[in-house]
């Protein structure tokens, strides 16, 4: 760990003003310069560790759903840890992409409430210049787990006893679908379980950000990929390589022998190394989205596009929502959830798709381009080839 703080702290140097005030000064005062921002960012490491997620309400784009005063006695329970990272996710995220919109152009929000037991935050902007339809949901569910949720979940491992299970769940989950065919999809989904059976309480992290781009850009998912890589080696180098595979073989549509997009990182049952240093790799990694994404929005959003584009966008949205909705696991589980929020659930679907039979792209064009990548993925589009290249 030192090694790698004290390696950063070169790194900053090589960006930031000290370092060219100092470069070509004695070698003892660049050597204290270097040492002393490794102990900065040591002390901001360790402050990053023991950090918890603090309350702040006038910041979030509703209400929490557990009552303030709950929030405020648990203030160490993961579940309130939980729900707080998920909305100032959400609000940061919302904010972030209304500064890309026209003045107008806001997000609708929708605190919902469920009977059995907790309730969500529903943000929506639709038919936006820039934005077709965005939506940022949280929702911090609890109560007993339907039986095709256990079922699910004993199939992957769970060894989950009783009959009636209860459980508690809180997420943050987006789909942005720009208008420009220049600018990519994005999703991202990370979320919190308990569930108490006779042994105790388990509990498990799951979640992950992928890409899913009209028009193949290899700069942008360079740059998508680098900062999904950055927020996992901060906690294990072989985070990345893990879940980007996981990422690739999850978000695969069978019947059309295609990956969804370029992929990202996807994860599931992260219960090690420990609750508190998983809850750290999960903040990181939400926070990894906006420096992530917004940047691409940015340099794609007024670009030129046509007829011809729009319509290939429009085909490739039917494939997003055939993997939704035959084979995403979060769907299929949201929806047989008592009292579910379907309008909820079913924001991922984009605003405007479409079905064209036999439909076969021109050879040589921009969108075969695309659909070889989509069939057979590149090892994070040659990531570190691409590093050296440009080193």
């Amino acid at each position: 760990m030192s090694f790698n703080i004290l390696f950063r702290s070169f790194q900053t140097l090589s960006y930031v003003g000290t370092y060219k005030k100092i470069k070509n000064r004695p070698l003892r005062l660049y050597c204290a310069a270097v040492l002393g921002t490794g102990i900065v960012a040591y002390n901001q490491y360790q402050s990053k560790a023991k950090m918890k997620e603090i309350m702040q309400l006038k910041n979030y784009m509703a209400n929490p759903i557990t009552p303030v005063e709950q929030l405020e006695q648990n203030k160490d329970d993961m579940k309130t840890q939980m729900e707080l990272l998920i909305m100032r996710i959400q609000a940061e995220f919302c904010r972030a992409l209304e500064k890309e919109e026209d003045k107008e152009a806001k997000f609708t929000v929708d605190r919902w409430t469920r009977k059995e037991g907790g309730g969500g935050i529903t943000c929506v902007l639709q038919d936006g210049r820039v934005f077709e339809k965005a939506g940022v949901n949280i929702s911090v569910v609890s109560g007993k787990l339907p039986p095709a949720a256990i079922q699910q979940m004993r199939s992957r491992g769970k060894n989950l006893q009783n009959a009636e299970l209860p459980f508690f769940a809180a997420g943050v989950s987006a789909v942005i679908h720009p208008r420009n065919p220049m600018v990519p999809t994005i999703h991202f989904n990370y979320r919190y379980f308990e569930v108490q059976d006779k042994n105790g309480v388990q509990w498990w992290f799951g979640g992950g950000t992928d890409l899913t781009p009209y028009y193949l850009n290899e700069d942008d998912a360079l740059h998508f990929h680098l900062t999904l890589k950055h927020a996992c080696d901060d906690h294990d180098s072989s985070y990345y390589a893990r879940f980007k595979k996981w990422c690739d073989d999850y978000f695969y549509i069978p019947h059309r022998g295609e990956r969804r997009g370029v992929g990202g990182i996807f994860f599931d049952d992260l219960d090690t190394p420990n609750q508190q240093a998983a809850f750290a790799f999960v903040t990181s990694c939400a926070e990894a989205v906006i420096p992530s994404y917004v940047p691409l929005v940015k340099k794609h959003k007024d670009d030129a596009y046509g007829y011809h584009e729009r319509q290939w966008q429009w085909l490739r949205r039917g494939r997003y929502v055939e993997f939704n909705l035959i084979y995403d696991r979060g769907t299929k589980l949201g929806l047989h959830t008592p009292e579910a929020r379907y309008e909820s659930i079913l924001m991922s679907l984009p605003l405007n798709a479409k079905w064209e039979y036999m439909h076969q792209v021109q050879p040589n064009s921009e969108e075969e381009k695309l659909l070889k990548i989509l069939k057979e993925p590149k090892d994070g589009l040659q990531i570190e080839d691409k590093k050296r290249s440009n080193a």
